[in-house]
């Protein structure tokens, strides 16, 4: 017998233990194990990828918008118009909504902060995460547009293109442009890009594109009913991608039917977390709450909305959050607003 033979006779592969050192956290917060796991869906998009891979550009339409379609038929035929080029998404032109002018309020009641907590119970909730929503005030505000979508990777690359702006988005492995992924929200960039991009695409439409407040956004989401999550007060993963929904990465814009807000806005909770254009400050007669995202930041750009790698909580409409530089999973992107 070799000397190979005599090692591998001693070897057992229970008896292998790899090092976690430098594994992501994120993997053990989800409460995924370190072995490989079968995820919800990961059985169910290969049957419904041969069976939608030849319907037409307008089928793979009618597929993503038919409520009557299941959440895996919706989300791989927008990942087929990925490919096949999707008439929903272009680069010079995003799909808006007008939004009346209205007095509004947003913000939590600071009686409501336990409720949340309670609520939520089991995610690992602090209560100065809450308390950055407080007061519940009245806000102001102007007639404005927001788009329907958030802005995606093929909306992102038509601005590196013409621009040759240094920042590509880390979620693009080796900085290669996901076709895959085309008509799915651009994510892992920085505040700073996002505003760059604002600025070139108003420049190159002629059209005041600017990022969203943070107030037109929970209006938006929240809608008149001052709604949990934009569909409604209890949870749903079949309506929004958040980790609960067990995708675990992007989807394209646009086919969690039944998880629009109240003005008909799509990716409002889920798939990736939206800049707005204001950095994090208290409300008006709240308390400054300094969390571990001043901690780790300072000043920083809040964002709203949750992501596909975290869970309900951070789609609740009126939480407030930010990038953690800490976490290679933190799905930045954003969506654009503009004035009338």
């Amino acid at each position: 017998m070799s000397a190979r033979d005599n090692l591998h006779s001693d070897w057992h592969w229970r008896s292998f233990k790899p090092s976690l050192c430098g594994m992501n956290d994120d993997r053990e917060r989800l409460g995924l194990p370190h072995h490989f796991q079968q995820m919800r869906f990961d059985e169910k998009i290969p049957d419904s990828f041969s069976r939608l891979r030849a319907l037409s550009v307008d089928r793979l339409l009618e597929t993503i918008s038919c409520q009557a379609s299941s959440l895996v038929d919706r989300v791989v035929a927008g990942n087929l118009l990925s490919f096949v080029g999707d008439p929903r998404i272009l680069d010079y032109q995003h799909s808006m909504v007008n939004i009346p002018s209205s007095d509004v309020f947003i913000g939590l009641d600071h009686a409501d902060v336990e409720k949340v907590l309670n609520a939520f119970d089991g995610l690992g909730l602090q209560a100065k995460w809450i308390e950055k929503e407080c007061p519940r005030h009245k806000v102001r505000l102007q007639t404005f547009n927001i788009a329907k979508f958030p802005v995606t990777n093929s909306q992102y690359k038509a601005f590196l293109l013409d621009t040759h702006y240094p920042e590509i988005p880390t979620s693009w492995e080796f900085r290669r442009y996901p076709v895959e992924r085309a008509n799915h929200p651009v994510y892992t960039i920085s505040p700073r890009a996002a505003d760059a991009y604002v600025f070139w695409i108003a420049q190159k439409t002629g059209i005041p594109y600017r990022l969203p407040t943070e107030a037109e956004w929970e209006w938006v989401a929240a809608g008149p009913h001052n709604l949990e999550f934009p569909w409604g007060n209890a949870f749903n993963a079949e309506l929004a991608n958040t980790a609960e929904t067990g995708l675990l990465t992007t989807s394209a814009v646009g086919v969690f039917l039944g998880g629009e807000s109240h003005f008909g806005i799509n990716d409002m909770a889920g798939n990736v977390e939206e800049y707005v254009a204001c950095n994090y400050a208290p409300y008006p007669n709240g308390q400054m709450v300094k969390d571990h995202l001043v901690e780790l930041n300072g000043d920083y750009r809040v964002a709203r909305g949750g992501s596909f790698a975290r869970f309900r909580d951070l789609a609740r409409t009126k939480r407030r959050h930010g990038h953690n530089p800490k976490s290679a999973t933190y799905a930045m992107g954003f969506r654009l607003a503009s004035d009338v």
